[in-house]
């Protein structure tokens, strides 16, 4: 005996929990507990034993619960049971679940009721006690906090579980269960708990409610209620013995159950959360107890519970979000993983992720308790993993938030000279203990690892030796190393170890070397006369300088020698002789050293030096004046001025230290100053003067040899710019020349243009050269030259003029433009060429007008911006200030254009085909172009079509195609050409600056499909022409013609003239050539065949027309003849000719059929597309009225009865079965007993097989059992299901045995009755959510079109119609009409206009106001019109009331005529009324009773007396002959007239009806919608049924599946749309889907489809979507195989809601009545059957019947 999990099964509102029991007689039991719901089946208690195989002493079947334990229970509706968890532990089984508390205020509570395991079948050892979970996290429990004695009261806090676990590795093993608060039904509070209760404490205080209740009559020690017996049984705590309990643990038949405490066990929460929690499970680590918690948005929380009850969320996982998870939390054998189940998927999720963290610090801040950091090992590991954890410190706990990484406290020294090694000591607290086998190491950055001493927590290690160490970064003087204390290869603690260079340190300041040394922060001192840096206290020649931070002296910055300032002037003129003199600072400390000085200065990349003399300064000892040698600098370089370095050098190399900004400031007077202004402009400290003679120039002052000039020569002015301008000015000139003054203020007032001021703007100046100024108004057009006068000298003339002028608009063109902007104007005038480019701005209205192109002086070109609205608005210039307005004619903004149509949607992708473009305002468009993008396909990417990518790539491209504009709402557009290669990004039409999608437009991205192919005439000798014979077609070769080209765009020629195409299709093209042979093109002898599609143009050979009739017999039979050959070569080859020749005449005449055919459907294309737009009008008018009432669909009893009964009338489910009072309780006994053995498979089985096996047995008997089982087994579907699949499968050995292609052909047994109305019963909600619409839509479609012609109400003959054998073939003159109903609707009468024919009936008349009037509303709903009169109101008094026989009726022999309104002259227009009939009619029409099979005559052709009723055609006028010759006759007569007449007709109403016809195909064979569970699950079984007995011909499972589905339900449903729908059909209809559903069953054959001239009509009508058709029913039965299998689960499910659904809707009592009627007639073959069944004679069946027929009819058995 042992536990296994448990496990559960959902349903809709219920929770099934189980639990492996143990064994009993050899089989293992499974303890079920069961949840109520309102749908499920009945009769099983809450508490239920089952056996998992049959055992020896009892053959029940698996997972029976015959002759085994249970609990009873009153009214598991009172109680409302839902079960959380089955659990099992030492012995005992122990369920955790909520239920009603009846004996308190009926709120819903939490309960655990344990019971023995296996050796307890009657369940006496039942007993339960509340839970009771309250207060805050982690407190300490209250024993008074909810106290509930009695059961009575609401005991607060968490009381309703959601998942429970039971965790026996604990001490004490411990339940832990999820409940939520107690918030009223029907939905939990969002506040969860979790709470631990000790398993021991559990059975403690059930043992006291057992003991309680056995041996104290359930009282406690004061006299209080503590037990009780429950569930409403008729039991009661008794006074046994105390010793009871003891001697029967299990209890036994007298002792009380089922025990119920009235004291809850109590318990505070461990944690509570803010989430829905749905699932538990917990598992230990380390000695630690953690809780894996789902909530019902699918995050997993990990709690860890401490010592004391108290728990915390360490971590929440996102596992699915927004999907509850399932309380079936499962861990895997290692306890790593945790197995969640969500609604849609299973995920494994580890518990820990102690791997992912790769180092200490985050591995002890995720603070997990099932991670810790392994020292020794460097890794984030559970404790178990790390192999030295019992030592100290070597595995520190994440969740310890004491516990720290091990680091390196100090490191001695901080930073050192890596100029020699030296001994580091690291300072590491909390090592881990080492043995004596064991050390550490430290790795000073990359290289190699050395022993390191480890003294305590000290580490001691040797520095490298300096050329082991990495250099230094440039502009850094030291570089920081890593030094790591290693155990083997993991590191333990790092620290930064700072090396320094003293000589890098002086190289930092290139200026100061000295002061950069001495004021370092790695203490380094300056060797004086060595000039360097050293780390060392001492210098070869004694002379140091100490660091600032040291205490020798002399020490600082302070006593570096130095250059600090220059004593002479900074200012040196080039080329003048100079002598510079220093200040120098600390030179003293050199006294003694053998050294000389000199100057440096830096020149233009070089270094000038020049001796120097040092003198000391008396005043100051430590100062010192530095005198160098006079110099005359020169520069190579031409600049104003040049700063040069200057600085003190000591011996040849060692530069004194200077600050850095120590610079002479070299300036050459000469350079920048042409002319005399600017040089005296020149500052005054420079000294430069305008020194004249024959070259004057501007020197300084010194090198001048000749008197300086004191005045400057007038300005001379060289450039305006521009030389025209507006009167009104208001824009800027700019004048260039020089001498224009020294300063601005030189001329602020001396500059004139065109002898007008114009007022200079100073930020604009530049000295000497250029002025800008601001023109001023001038009083007209002048013209003259500009003045510029510097201060009170002499002006300077320009010699170019400036015009001053007036502009003027005379016209803009166009007039209007869209809103959006784009549009191009070109605006006319005079002088527009005035001022600068940017001077001049063009508006319309507010918005800009870009200026585009050069502007002329008669012609300005812009480009409109975006305007705001709709207006005519003013067109103005701006020149500078000046404005211009074009005074008649305003700029009209319009309406953007818009695009409301584009198509085709797909081009070949050489382009140039037409796309049709349809909008508003497409002629405001100035230049239309098509824009396509593309960009390079991705590497593997196929040929098929390319539709528009979402993005586009770095690499794409455009091109763009020139749109034609034919009027205001049309415009063609020729696609643009893309490369086959490339992936089209977007399509849009470019419209000015409106660009508009395609894909907005047209509802679907624009697709590229690869350019089609076709093959020359004659591939096999391309040199050769072909041959053709006039009067026939050419027809080409090809693939891929019809992917983005329709017959209409392709262009054939033969030479030079139109070779007309017929048809065209995917892989053929048919056109008929001129009936004589054209010229030919160019220089050629013979015509050439071209085809044109877009841009591609093919060329396909020559043709050569044939002038003679060829021979039918070739040139070899020919001289075969001539030379004698023998009589048996002449028979054989005259054999193979004809032979030949009869397959070209059948192809010839297939093709031609194919072209007649396609012919036909052109002509007719017009009529049809009007009657399309017609019919849609109609549906759009249908589809607005669904919105309402909505489809009239059947409940789903009609529905059942229709489909399971089709032809009876009466409703075989409504009737009550008529049973006399007295013996009714008796009979429904026997029949629920009859329901039992229903639900034997052997005995239902046998049943089928005896009854199948009697000769009396009907094929409608069959049918009907089949129906009669169906009813009484609805409510247990899967049962049904898998004796169905049984049947089958016996039925499938006997087919393979003789023909398995035959099998399901027809309805012959009563497995295939069953298999129809499975079908049904599973596709039921498949109709109504999928395939109802377009099947109603294609109903009121044939009906609308039927109704618009003629229809004979006597032979039921239409015009309108697919079928030629109901097809009125007479020309009937008719008219529409439109009548004015009046409609009484409350207190008022409201007309409504009613279309009709005149030559309509009155009957025909009232069903079509009818129709009109009950519009969408169900058939069944509405009046009939046999029950009202039709009246015609003609002014006040005139009311005449219609009918179809009056004493008005037409009598011609024994012929009457019915009435119609063309009869009675009823005008267009004419008003009628619909009353209530006063008497009722003596002839009743149309029932509304349904009806299926042969549909009625709408009136009866014969009356009494011998007259005959017609209508439009008399019946009789069809020749008399014989019967066996009938047929015959009218299929010649009928084939002769169809092709020529009656053909077009039917061909009309096809395509008006194509788009519905396509609609229902594709709703029932198109993948896009989910394919019913049932019929992926009965595909797979055929699948299976094939493999078993190995069949591999394809085509035999193809029949199988269309034998199940299409032909088998499919079928019945189209034909009959009155199963589904509350609507009637007439036989009008009727025979048009006849045809439809015809075409359906050719389509899902597999044999090959051909026509001919002999070929039935409905053959010919859908010769070219069959094999279309044919193609979707492959697809479709390929995408089910191909699909993950598997469903039977999924399958089990869906049967099971079914079965809840709409079983109590069936009335099982009656059909179980109707089967016993069977069973009694063939009683004794039945008993014999199941006595000779070996297997039915173990469970006593035919006994078990025999007591079904005592009961039910009293019949005397051998009882």
């Amino acid at each position: 005996r042992g536990w296994g999990r448990g496990a559960r099964r959902r349903g809709r509102g219920q929770e099934d929990e189980g639990i492996l029991a143990g064994e009993e007689d050899g089989s293992l039991l499974l303890l079920v507990g069961r949840g109520y719901t309102a749908k499920g089946p009945g009769g099983i208690p809450p508490l239920t034993t089952r056996r998992l195989a049959p055992s020896p002493s009892l053959p029940a079947p698996a997972f029976s619960h015959e002759d085994l334990g249970k609990l009873v229970v009153g009214s598991p509706s009172e109680y409302s049971p839902r079960f959380v968890a089955a659990l099992g532990h030492a012995g005992h089984a122990y369920f955790v679940f909520t239920r009603r508390n009846v004996r308190g205020a009926r709120e819903q509570r939490s309960y655990v009721a344990r019971v023995c395991g296996g050796g307890d079948p009657g369940f006496y050892s039942y007993v339960e006690l509340p839970l009771s979970c309250e207060g805050a996290a982690g407190a300490e429990e209250d024993p008074t906090a909810g106290k509930d004695r009695d059961g009575g009261g609401d005991i607060g806090g968490f009381s309703l579980a959601r998942a429970a676990s039971l965790d026996t590795r604990l001490d004490p093993p411990t339940l832990f269960v999820v409940l939520a608060n107690a918030s009223p039904p029907p939905s939990p509070a969002p506040t969860s708990a979790l709470c631990a209760y000790p398993l021991p404490d559990l059975d403690a205080a059930l043992n006291r409610a057992q003991l309680l209740c056995y041996s104290q009559e359930g009282r406690g020690p004061e006299g209080e209620e503590e037990a009780y017996i429950e569930y409403e049984v008729s039991s009661q705590c008794l006074r046994l013995p105390q010793e009871s309990l003891k001697e029967y643990p299990c209890g036994g038949e007298h002792t009380p159950s089922p025990i119920a405490s009235v004291r809850p066990l109590r318990a505070t929460p461990v944690v509570t959360m803010e989430a829905q929690l749905s699932a538990v499970v917990t598992t230990t680590e380390a000695g630690h107890t953690i809780a894996l918690l789902g909530d019902s948005q699918g995050q997993l929380h990990k709690v860890l519970v401490g010592s004391g009850g108290e728990g915390e969320v360490y971590d929440s996982v996102p596992v699915d979000s927004g999907s509850a998870v399932s309380a079936d939390l499962l861990l895997d054998r290692e306890r790593e993983s945790v197995y969640v189940m969500t609604n849609t998927k299973v995920s494994k999720v580890p518990v820990s992720l102690c791997s992912q963290h790769t180092d200490c610090p985050s591995c002890l801040s995720a603070r997990d308790p099932y991670c810790g950091w392994c020292v020794l090992e460097g890794r984030c590991s559970r404790k178990l993993d790390c192999s030295l954890h019992q030592r100290p410190n070597h595995w520190q706990w994440s969740y310890d938030r004491g516990n720290q990484c091990i680091a390196v406290e100090t490191i001695t020294p901080a930073n050192q000279s890596r100029e020699e090694p030296t001994q580091v000591s690291l300072s590491v607290p909390g090592l881990p203990s080492l043995s004596e086998a064991e050390s550490l190491s430290c790795a000073f950055g990359t290289l190699p690892a050395e022993p390191a001493i480890v003294t305590g927590n000290t580490v001691s290690c040797q520095s490298p030796a300096p050329e082991h160490l990495p250099p230094s970064e440039p502009g850094k003087d030291h570089v920081s190393v890593i030094v790591r204390v290693l155990f083997r290869e993991v590191t333990l603690a790092s620290s930064p170890l700072t090396f320094y260079d003293c000589g890098a340190t002086a190289q930092l300041n290139s200026t100061s070397p000295c002061v950069a040394c001495v004021s370092s922060q790695w203490g380094c001192h300056w060797c004086l006369l060595e000039h360097r840096c050293t780390h060392r206290e001492s210098c070869p020649g004694q002379h140091l300088i100490y660091n600032a931070q040291s205490e020798g002296e002399p020490r600082g910055p302070g006593w570096c020698p130095c250059v600090s300032a220059l004593l002479s002037a900074a200012l040196v003129p080039v080329g003048f002789p100079v002598q510079l003199v220093l200040l120098g600072r600390n030179l003293q400390l050199y006294e003694g050293a053998d050294a000389g000085y000199r100057c440096v200065v830096e020149l233009e990349g070089g270094a000038l030096t020049l001796p120097a003399r040092l003198e000391p300064n008396d005043n100051n000892p430590h100062t010192n004046t530095v005198t160098c040698q006079t110099e005359q600098f020169q520069l190579s370089v031409r600049e104003m001025e040049y700063w040069a370095p200057v600085y003190l050098q000591r011996g040849q190399s060692h530069r004194i230290d200077s600050p850095p900004q120590l610079h002479l400031r070299l300036y050459d007077c000469a350079v920048g100053q042409t002319d005399c202004s600017q040089c005296q402009a020149v500052s005054d400290q420079f000294g430069c003067v305008w020194c004249g003679g024959a070259s004057p120039s501007c020197l300084y002052h010194k090198a001048c040899t000749s008197a300086p000039q004191d005045t400057c020569p007038a300005p001379h002015v060289t450039q305006i710019e521009p030389q025209t301008g507006p009167v009104e000015g208001g824009i800027s000139i700019t004048i260039q020349g020089s001498n224009l003054g020294q300063r601005f203020q030189d001329i602020q007032a001396g500059v004139t243009v065109a002898g007008v001021g114009c007022v200079p703007l100073p930020q604009a100046y530049l000295i000497s050269t250029r002025v800008v100024c601001e023109l001023q108004h001038s009083a007209g057009e002048r013209q003259g030259p500009v003045t510029v006068k510097v201060g009170d000298g002499e002006p300077g003339q320009s010699t170019q003029s400036f015009t001053y002028q007036d502009p003027q608009l005379s016209g803009v063109s166009p007039m209007r433009g869209p809103l959006a902007g784009g549009s191009t104007l070109t605006l006319h005038g005079s002088k527009l060429h005035t001022g600068r480019r940017e001077n001049l701005a063009v508006y319309t209205g507010n918005t800009p007008c870009v200026i585009e192109g050069e502007v002329s002086d008669t012609q300005l070109v812009c480009r409109t911006s975006p305007a705001n609205q709709t207006a005519g608005v003013q067109v103005r210039v701006l020149f500078g200030q000046a404005e211009r307005i074009l005074g008649d004619g305003e700029f009209h903004f319009v309406e953007d254009p818009v695009i409301t149509e584009a198509n085709p949607a797909a081009s070949f992708c050489a382009g140039g085909r037409v796309i049709m473009v349809k909008g508003r305002g497409l002629d405001v468009v100035q230049k239309p172009i098509i824009v396509v993008q593309t960009k390079t396909a991705e590497a593997g990417r196929g040929r098929r079509g390319k539709r528009l990518s979402q993005s586009a790539g770095r690499n794409a491209s455009t091109r763009q195609e020139t749109c034609e504009v034919l009027s205001s709402d049309r415009m063609t557009c020729p696609s643009p050409p893309v490369d086959e290669r490339s992936e089209v990004t977007g399509l849009w039409f470019q419209l000015d600056n409106v660009r508009v999608d395609f894909e907005s437009v047209a509802g679907g991205p624009f697709t590229y499909h690869p350019n089609p192919q076709l093959i020359p005439l004659n591939l096999n000798s391309l040199s050769q022409p072909y041959r053709f014979k006039a009067g026939g077609v050419i027809a080409v070769e090809g693939s891929g013609l019809t992917l983005a080209m329709t017959r209409e765009e392709v262009i054939a020629r033969v030479g030079q003239e139109e070779c007309e195409v017929k048809t065209l299709d995917d892989t053929r093209l048919y056109c008929e050539p001129p009936p004589t042979e054209p010229s030919p093109d160019g220089m050629d002898s013979l015509p050439a065949l071209t085809v044109v599609m877009g841009r591609l143009q093919f060329s396909l050979g020559f043709v050569q027309y044939d002038s003679d009739t060829p021979s039918p017999f070739p040139l070899a039979a020919q001289a075969g003849l001539a030379g004698g050959t023998a009589i048996v070569v002449l028979v054989v080859l005259i054999v193979i000719l004809m032979y030949r020749r009869k397959s070209k005449q059948a192809m010839r005449d297939y093709k031609k059929v194919l072209v007649q055919l396609e012919t036909l459907e052109i002509n007719v294309g017009d009529q049809c597309r009007k009657e399309f737009t017609d019919l849609m009008t109609e549906m759009m008018d249908l589809n607005s009225d669904l919105g309402g009432p909505g489809i009239p669909f059947l409940e789903y009893r009609v529905y059942a009865e229709r489909v399971f009964f089709p032809g009876q009338q009466g409703g075989a489910l409504s009737r009550r079965l008529e049973l006399p009072e007295g013996r009714r309780a008796t009979v429904e006994q026997g029949l629920t007993q009859l329901c039992a053995l229903l639900n034997n498979r052997t005995f239902l089985v046998t049943f089928i097989h005896t009854l199948e096996n009697q000769q009396g047995f009907s094929q409608r008997d069959r049918g009907c059992l089949a129906s009669l089982l169906t009813l009484a087994l609805h409510d247990k579907l899967e049962y049904y299901t898998d004796v169905m699949k049984g049947l089958l499968g016996d039925l499938a050995e006997q087919y393979v045995a003789k023909n398995p292609k035959l099998m399901l052909r027809r309805t012959e047994t009563v497995v295939e009755k069953m298999l129809t109305n499975w079908m049904s019963i599973c596709l039921y909600s498949f109709l109504r959510e999928v395939a109802g619409e377009p099947l109603y839509m294609l109903y009121r479609a044939i009906k609308y079109q039927v109704d618009k012609g003629p229809v004979d109400a006597v032979t039921g003959k239409a015009k309108r119609t697919l079928n030629d054998s109901h097809l009125l073939r007479e020309d009937i003159d008719y008219c529409a009409m439109t009548l004015t109903v009046l409609l009484k609707s409350g207190s008022e009468v409201q007309p409504s206009p009613v279309r009709v024919l005149d030559t309509d009936t009155i009957t025909q008349v009232k069903d079509k106001i009818l129709d009109q009037v009950y519009r969408g509303a169900p058939f069944s709903h509405r009046p009939s019109a046999d029950s009202l009169d039709l009246e015609w109101r003609s002014g006040q008094a005139g009311h005449l009331t219609l009918s179809d026989d009056d004493v008005t009726a037409v009598v011609q022999g024994r012929w009457k005529r019915l009435n119609t309104l063309q009869h009675y002259k009823v005008p267009d227009g004419a008003t009628v009324a619909l009353i209530p009939r006063s008497q009722p009619p003596v002839q009743q029409g149309v029932s509304q009773v349904f009806q299926t099979g042969e549909k009625t005559p709408m009136l009866e052709g014969e009356e009494e007396g011998g007259l005959r009723l017609w209508h439009l055609v008399k019946s009789s006028e069809e020749p008399e002959m014989p019967k066996h010759r009938k047929s015959s006759v009218r299929e010649r007569e009928r084939a002769k007239a169809i092709p020529e007449i009656y053909l077009t007709r039917l061909l009309s109403m096809k395509g008006t009806l194509q788009k519905f016809v396509d609609d229902v195909f594709l709703a029932i064979l198109s993948a896009r919608h989910p394919v019913p569970i049932a019929v992926r699950f009965f595909f797979d079984f055929l699948d299976e049924l094939a493999q078993r007995h190995g069949i591999m011909d394809p085509d035999t499972v193809h029949i199988w599946k269309t034998n199940s589905l299409p032909l088998r339900f499919w079928v019945n449903i189209l034909k009959n749309p009155q199963f589904v729908f509350d609507v009637q059909v007439p036989d009008s209809v009727d025979a048009v889907l006849s045809v439809i559903a015809q075409t359906f069953i050719d389509s899902c054959t597999t044999s090959e489809h051909k026509v001919g001239r002999d070929s039935p009509v409905n053959k010919l009508l859908y010769a070219r979507e069959i094999p279309r058709y044919k193609q979707l029913v492959e697809r479709y039965y390929s995408d089910i195989h191909s699909t993950v299998s598997g469903c039977y689960q999924e399958m089990n499910s869906t049967l099971t809601e079914l079965s809840g659904s709409f079983a109590s809707e069936m009335n099982s009592t009656l059909a179980l009545h109707e089967l016993y009627k069977y069973i009694n007639k063939y009683y004794d073959q039945i008993i014999l059957a199941l006595e000779e069944e070996p297997g039915s004679q173990k469970m006593q069946l035919a006994y078990r019947l025999q007591q079904v027929a005592a009961l039910v009819e009293n019949k005397v058995t051998d009882l």
